[in-house]
């Protein structure tokens, strides 16, 4: 992922940064060794203890605060009728 991306993330999840802001934030991932952020360190930052970025991509897809229980048993039995 390389700067632009991570702008143009940003941009849509509603939290704007300066090219200075994610210069730091990718150096921060890397490790200051990449000026992008390989599959490897995106890996480590969404399932790492500090994954803000994981709350972030939740909560913009919906389904941070999902509150329909999912049913449980088998599935109730269908006929050619009930089809859409």
């Amino acid at each position: 992922v390389d700067l632009m991306s991570v702008k143009r993330m940003m941009e849509k999840l509603g939290a704007p940064k300066t090219h200075l802001e994610l210069k730091r934030m990718i150096s921060e991932v890397t490790g200051g060794v990449s000026d992008t952020i390989s599959y490897q360190d995106f890996v480590n930052v969404m399932l790492g203890k500090r994954s803000a970025v994981l709350k972030l991509v939740m909560m913009f897809e919906g389904k941070a605060n999902e509150s329909n229980p999912k049913p449980s048993g088998p599935p109730p039995e269908r006929d050619i009728s009930s089809l859409p």
